[in-house]
């Protein structure tokens, strides 16, 4: 059973990082998939829950293509915290011990404090992303209407159109790549170790500017993944979400020493 971690130190030392090798993410989807295939239930039960949730948005927010945007959109801001029993899964499966879906719910025990300050984090950048975009939509495009097919079919036939979804893209790309600099490490860092959450934001920081080819790569590996899943009505997300969830650990474990 797990046990709490002891309070983070304020004055905790910084973690040090490792330069890794290009080629790396390769190596730690084969990672994640193993972890996946020692732990199918326990990890395919948070696939079936991203997926889920997919769907919900997708039900709820269809009449209303600006919601539905921003709010999959979203999705990418709060999956590395999601993710976290898919992690703990990991974890527990470097020091030889077997998972069942509520034993990997345990790890959000340890360090709940801090996790708890980074979920609250993240959950007020998505509010800030959905009232952007939807006032972006507003301001700049009135007109359009928030039936998402319909919205789809004419946004791109006009250069006012055009330059809305330029500008939304530029905005929610600047967004994501900050929250993905100082989670990519973070989360699975405060579920590993009795740290602060501002120290392990700096080493989240740290990590991606020690490697920053390398990162872009696993971004861009990440977002293509991560869009299959979406390109397949979420059903993808059920296998695709925890393998790279699983990934992610790996990724933490080889750039933190």
């Amino acid at each position: 059973m797990s046990q709490p971690l002891p309070p983070p130190s304020p004055a905790a030392t910084l973690p040090g990082i490792r330069q890794v090798a290009l080629s790396r993410p390769f190596a730690w989807l084969a990672a994640g998939w193993r972890d996946l295939l020692a732990n199918p239930i326990a990890s395919l039960a948070y696939g079936l829950l991203f997926a889920i949730a997919g769907d919900l948005i997708t039900i709820f927010a269809w009449r209303n293509g600006h919601v539905f945007i921003a709010a999959t959109s979203g999705f990418f801001l709060v999956a590395p915290l999601l993710s976290g029993g898919l992690y703990e899964i990991s974890r527990r499966r470097e020091s030889g011990q077997s998972s069942t879906f509520f034993s990997s719910l345990a790890g959000g025990r340890r360090n709940r404090l801090e996790l708890l300050k980074l979920g609250l984090l993240l959950g007020a950048v998505g509010l800030l992303w959905e009232r952007l975009s939807t006032g972006l939509f507003h301001l700049l495009a009135p007109d359009l209407t928030p039936d998402l097919l319909k919205l789809l079919a004419v946004v791109h036939t006009s250069s006012e159109h055009r330059d809305l979804l330029l500008i939304w893209l530029l905005s929610g790309g600047t967004l994501a790549l900050l929250i993905f600099s100082v989670t990519v490490v973070s989360v699975p860092l405060l579920l590993d170790r009795p740290l602060g959450l501002l120290v392990a934001l700096r080493t989240s920081l740290r990590s991606v500017d020690a490697n920053l080819l390398l990162m872009i790569l696993w971004g861009a590996i990440i977002v293509v993944l991560t869009a299959l899943g979406f390109l397949t009505l979420f059903f993808g997300l059920i296998v695709l979400m925890p393998l790279i969830g699983h990934a992610s650990w790996h990724a933490y474990r080889e750039l933190v020493e």
